[in-house]
């Protein structure tokens, strides 16, 4: 376990978590200096390339993206996400894994799903690839993104499956679109960071898609606040452009 990870796994109930996707160097420069994690995410399938699914970013285009933000990054923990039917036995992930860990030099990857994956998990891990989980609703294979965790059987399924991932040696774990009260559940019994995005701010840590947050990406979503909007800043930088321009006609 490398540093980062230890002092992420150290601001448990201490200093909430700061993590926000980066899909190229100049805005990782940015977040570097302000978040504990950078998340290389598939997201930039529908963000940058208006893919409908993250099932269809590939493995290539996911190391490419993070061999550009590894460059933007020197103290946050850098994570990427193993994109859709790349970890479907342990063979195969755990070639897949080490091949994005030795490509772009980030610290650790993310999977997505619990009972299902735990082996494959455990295998990872054993290997010495750092991971971090991630339950609720799972973007590569929901079929739609309705919270998770407001019925028992799905609430206690959830915290299950939550305990077993600590269990095989995850060192955090994204909580998306999980329940408020079933997230704070979570965090409070495993001893682990649980990181949130649409799961209450009873997590030790929130992720947003930066381009969301920005207003750089027009999206309507209940849990995205946007903190600024960078296509008028970008539109208008460019009409000014455009004007000093034209104006030497």
């Amino acid at each position: 376990m490398n540093n980062k990870i230890k002092k992420l796994i150290a601001k448990k109930n201490r200093s909430k978590i700061i993590c926000l996707t980066a899909y190229s160097k100049n805005i990782a420069s940015i977040l570097d200096k302000h978040c504990d994690i950078v998340l290389v995410g598939d997201s930039l399938g529908s963000v940058l390339y208006n893919y409908k699914s993250t099932k269809q970013v590939s493995f290539k285009t996911m190391i490419e993206h993070s061999k550009s933000v590894k460059l933007g990054v020197k103290k946050s923990l850098m994570v990427v996400d193993m994109p859709f039917n790349t970890y479907r036995t342990s063979k195969e992930a755990l070639k897949n894994a080490k091949t994005i860990m030795s490509k772009t030099k980030c610290d650790a990857v993310k999977l997505e799903g619990g009972r299902k994956i735990y082996k494959i998990i455990k295998d990872l891990i054993k290997s010495k690839i750092p991971v971090m989980g991630h339950l609720g609703v799972l973007p590569q294979s929901a079929k739609s993104f309705k919270f998770k965790g407001k019925k028992l059987i799905e609430r206690n399924k959830i915290l299950k499956e939550a305990k077993l991932l600590e269990g095989a040696g995850v060192f955090s774990m994204v909580l998306e679109c999980v329940e408020s009260s079933l997230a704070k559940l979570i965090t409070k019994e495993i001893r682990i960071p649980t990181i949130g995005i649409g799961a209450s701010s009873n997590c030790d840590g929130q992720v947003l898609v930066t381009d969301d947050l920005t207003g750089l990406n027009s999206i309507n979503v209940r849990f995205v606040k946007r903190y600024s909007n960078l296509r008028k800043i970008i539109e208008r930088a460019v009409i000014d452009y455009k004007k000093e321009v034209k104006n030497l006609e």
